[in-house]
């Protein structure tokens, strides 16, 4: 059964409004990430992926990640019907450290082929993610990447109940 969706106010965009497939579009708001005190990655040259009843995830270019802090994993695969095949980085700071905790297409489809090495991260993992200073709240369950700040409205896939939307 489809959700009710929450009718956004003015400034707001709806999750339900974004396309399937998905959409790629570049953002020029100002998303910094922080794991174990350092900033591992700011930039306001990401993109990002829109996709319905998901709130945006963030793909950033490597040349603005502090990359030495990045292993890329063996195991760590998955397979994107729109994007294609995705690899894994574990993050390393210091003494802590986030298992596949980012993401990136090396041979993404012809529709992303703009984000070809770019690099998104589960916000949950991260000690912290900003969008233009705010706050990041992660996307609701352990599969899913999106990051939900204000001005994204839901209810959001992940929720307790969405696994069939």
């Amino acid at each position: 059964m489809r959700p009710q969706p929450i009718k956004p106010q003015p400034d707001q965009e709806s999750v339900w409004d974004y396309p399937r497939p998905p959409r790629l579009e570049r953002s020029q708001k100002q998303v910094k990430i922080i794991f174990n005190g350092v900033t591992l990655a700011d930039t306001n040259r990401a993109y990002r992926v829109l996709e319905t009843s998901h709130p945006p995830v963030y793909y950033l270019p490597p040349e603005d990640i502090q990359m030495q802090y990045l292993q890329a994993t063996i195991s760590g695969r998955s397979f994107c019907e729109w994007k294609g095949v995705a690899s894994y980085y574990s993050v390393i700071v210091g003494d802590k450290q986030a298992n596949n905790a980012g993401w990136f297409y090396s041979n993404p489809t012809p529709d992303f082929a703009d984000i070809k090495d770019y690099v998104a991260f589960y916000p949950a993992m991260m000690d912290a993610c900003y969008v233009d200073d705010e706050l990041v709240q992660p996307q609701p369950g352990e599969f899913y990447g999106g990051w939900v700040t204000s001005d994204i409205v839901g209810p959001f896939k992940g929720e307790a109940g969405s696994w069939g939307w």
